[in-house]
């Protein structure tokens, strides 16, 4: 097997386990209500913030580096609070209300929140596949939040909101650090971001709910961070050096296809034609603006 391939599996099974670990977060939440979105995702980021960073040390990236220049250290704080934690709170938070499946797809439209932004700030070039792949992708998001009907709502309108708000998450998690990618590995940069959004949520919410702690929420937490973040998180990293950016869009497909067929395996999910077909639609959209990806314009990073 070529490097190619290899990697293009692992970047597709990394995919696939983002998918799964939202089916470990729902069984958390089944596990004991008094699991909140809050309290996963901070315990999520916390962990995994700091073994990522141990990583870096371990294999010598110099995670202190970032702080010794004010402006990136800056960077990496809002990457982690207006970045990492709409991405992953909001995720958490229709999760527990919906399940793994709608949370992921309507994540999924994240990409053209990022469009949008480089339309009105002029670094892209006006397209028109956008602008259709863009309708094709909200379209397939009004199916699964109405089904087709307007006098109803299939979807809360909570669950719409902090799903839309997740998507909007995926697109300040893929700005804000674009200046300071170029500079630092990729392992500081999460590990940091990931380290300071839990302790800022730690912050903001520093209860902890008496509970009993069972050895099946502890399974369930080791696969949200391991199956979850760190495994994918690597692999994902490795991968981008032998498989082009345009390729990882594509195979990023298998995210809500493995988290749409978990929930039906695991949850006993029953999926009504206009789920699929919404689904469907905002797969293709993305695909579409994935096969043929806009050409940007150069900004000087510093």
């Amino acid at each position: 097997m070529s490097q190619k391939a290899k990697w293009s599996l692992l970047a597709a099974l990394a995919c696939i386990f983002w998918g799964v670990s939202g089916l470990f977060g729902k069984s958390l939440f089944n596990t004991n209500h008094l699991i909140t979105a809050t309290l996963l995702t901070k315990f999520r980021m916390v962990i995994s913030g700091v073994l990522i960073l141990l990583f870096a040390a371990v294999t010598k990236k110099q995670p202190l580096a970032i702080w010794k220049n004010k402006k990136d250290a800056i960077t990496v704080a809002c990457y982690g609070l207006f970045g990492l934690i709409p991405v992953q709170l909001f995720y958490f938070m229709v999760v527990k209300e919906a399940n793994a499946s709608i949370a992921t797809v309507i994540q999924f439209v994240g990409p053209f929140f990022v469009i949008f932004w480089m339309l009105i700030t002029r670094q892209q070039v006006y397209r028109h596949l956008d602008m259709i792949a863009t309708l094709i992708a909200f379209t397939g998001v009004f199916l699964l939040a109405t089904h087709g009907r307007l006098d109803q709502l299939a979807l809360s309108p909570l669950v719409l909101f902090f799903g839309l708000l997740s998507a909007v998450g995926v697109a300040t998690n893929t700005l804000i650090p674009r200046r300071i990618i170029m500079f630092y590995p990729t392992v500081v940069i999460t590990g940091w971001g990931l380290l300071i959004a839990g302790i800022g949520l730690w912050i903001i919410d520093p209860t902890f709910p008496k509970m009993e702690i069972t050895l099946k929420m502890i399974v369930d937490l080791a696969g949200v961070i391991i199956i979850g973040t760190l495994i994918p998180f690597q692999w994902m990293a490795s991968a981008l050096r032998y498989i082009s950016p345009s390729t990882v869009s594509l195979l990023d497909a298998f995210e809500p296809v493995s988290a749409m067929i978990g929930s039906v395996i695991v949850f006993h999910l029953v999926l009504k034609p206009m789920d699929l077909l919404g689904s469907v639609l905002v797969i293709v959209a993305v695909f579409l603006v994935s096969v043929n990806p806009p050409t940007l314009k150069r900004k000087r990073h510093r």
